[in-house]
C-alpha cells in the first residue's frame, strides 16, 4: 500500500478545522443577533431603556450595532483574523483577558473530571468483567444505571441542600473563598460537589461501553483457545483484551470532549463556578456578543480538535483502518475511472 504524503494529509485535517471553525462562528453570530434582547443593557446597564432615539443610535453605531448584520461579521472577522476580537460588553474590557481569568477554572475542573471519569471507567470496566455475573457486577451495573439518569442540574441542586445547607460542610458556590485563591486546600473543598456531580453524571456512561468493549473481547475465538491452553485469566485480560480495545477507549475519550464539556458547564453556572461555563451563560444572558462569539469558538476548537486527535491515534495504533481507508478510495478511483 503506498504510503500517504504527511503534507496533504495534515493539510486536509488543517482545512477541514478551519472551514469548520468558519461555519460556525458564521453560525452563532447570525443566530445570537436573532435572539431576543438589548445589547445595549449588558453595555450601559439601566440607561439604555432611559436613552433617546438618538443617544441610541449613537451607542449602536460606537458599539458597531448600527450596521447590516453581513457587515458586522464581515467587520468582526477581519479584526478575529489580526487577532482583536472585540471588548466584553459587560466588563468593559478586552474578551480574551476575561477569558483568560477563566480558563484555569475550567480547565481544573474539567480536565481533573475528564482523567477521574475515564480512569474510573476503565477501573468499573475491568471489574464488571472479572466478576462477571456476581453481586459484585450486578451492584455496579445498578448502581452505574441509577446515578447516569440523575439528571446534572438536578443532583447538583440536592447536593447542595445537603452539604452546603443542611450539614455545613461544603462550600456552595465558588472556586475558592475570599482572600484565599492560593490556598490549595481551600480550592480542593470548593471543587468537591462540582467535581461529584461530574464524575457521577458521566461514569457510568463510559463505563458501560467500555465494559461491553471488554466482554465482547472476553468471548472472543483466540481467548476461548487460551483459555484451553490454561492461560490465566488476569493475561488474558491485561496482556490480550485490554491492548485490543486500546483504540476504541482513546477514540471514545476523544469523542467524549463535547459531552463532558457541556457537562461541566451545566455544573459551572448552578454552582456558580467562576470558570467558562458561567461565562458563558452570562454572555448569552446579556447578549455581550463579542465575548459570546470567542466562548463558543473556543468550545468548538476544542471538540474538533478532540475528535481529528482520536481519529489520528486510531490510525497510528490500528493499522485496518489506514487499510479499509484506502480501499475506499481505491474503489472510489476505480468507479470514477471505469466512467
Amino acid at each position: 500500500m503506498k504510503r500517504r504524503n504527511p503534507f496533504f494529509y495534515f493539510g486536509g485535517k488543517l482545512l477541514l478545522f478551519l472551514a469548520s471553525l468558519f461555519i460556525l462562528s458564521l453560525t452563532v453570530f447570525y443566530i445570537s443577533r436573532l435572539a431576543p434582547g438589548d445589547p445595549l443593557v449588558s453595555y450601559y446597564g439601566d440607561r439604555a431603556e432611559r436613552m433617546s432615539p438618538q443617544e441610541r443610535a449613537w451607542a449602536e453605531e460606537r458599539l458597531g450595532l448600527d450596521a447590516p448584520v453581513r457587515v458586522q461579521y464581515a467587520r468582526w472577522l477581519a479584526g478575529a483574523l489580526k487577532g482583536d476580537f472585540g471588548i466584553s460588553y459587560k466588563y468593559k474590557m478586552d474578551v480574551r483577558e476575561v477569558i483568560g481569568s477563566r480558563t484555569g477554572n475550567t480547565l481544573i475542573l474539567g480536565g481533573i473530571g475528564f482523567l477521574l471519569i475515564f480512569g474510573l471507567a476503565l477501573l468499573l470496566g475491568i471489574l464488571c468483567v472479572w466478576f462477571e455475573g456476581r453481586w459484585i457486577d450486578r451492584i455496579i451495573c445498578r448502581v452505574g444505571t441509577v446515578t447516569s439518569c440523575i439528571p446534572e442540574f438536578w443532583l447538583s441542586l440536592v447536593l447542595l441542600l445537603v452539604f452546603a445547607v443542611f450539614l455545613r460542610v461544603l462550600p456552595s458556590s465558588g472556586a475558592y473563598s475570599a482572600g484565599r485563591g492560593g490556598d490549595l486546600a481551600d480550592r480542593a473543598r470548593h471543587l468537591i460537589l462540582p467535581m461529584t456531580v461530574v464524575v457521577m453524571s458521566h461514569l457510568w456512561y463510559y463505563a458501560y461501553m467500555i465494559r461491553n468493549k471488554l466482554w465482547a473481547e472476553v468471548r472472543a475465538d483466540y481467548v476461548l483457545l487460551a483459555r484451553a491452553k490454561g492461560v490465566g485469566k488476569r493475561r488474558i485480560i491485561f496482556r490480550h483484551c485490554l491492548p485490543n480495545i486500546l483504540p476504541s477507549y482513546l477514540s471514545l475519550m476523544g469523542i467524549s470532549v463535547p459531552h463532558i464539556l457541556g457537562g461541566t458547564y451545566v455544573v459551572e453556572a448552578v454552582f456558580s463556578y467562576p470558570g467558562l461555563g458561567t461565562l458563558s451563560y452570562e454572555s448569552a444572558r446579556y447578549q455581550d456578543y463579542n465575548l459570546l462569539m470567542l466562548l463558543c469558538i473556543l468550545s468548538g476548537a476544542v471538540v474538533m480538535l478532540g475528535n481529528l486527535a482520536a481519529q489520528m491515534i486510531n490510525e497510528r495504533i490500528d493499522p485496518r483502518i489506514k487499510a479499509d481507508e484506502a480501499v475506499r478510495i481505491t474503489e472510489r478511483w476505480e468507479a470514477g475511472e471505469d466512467g
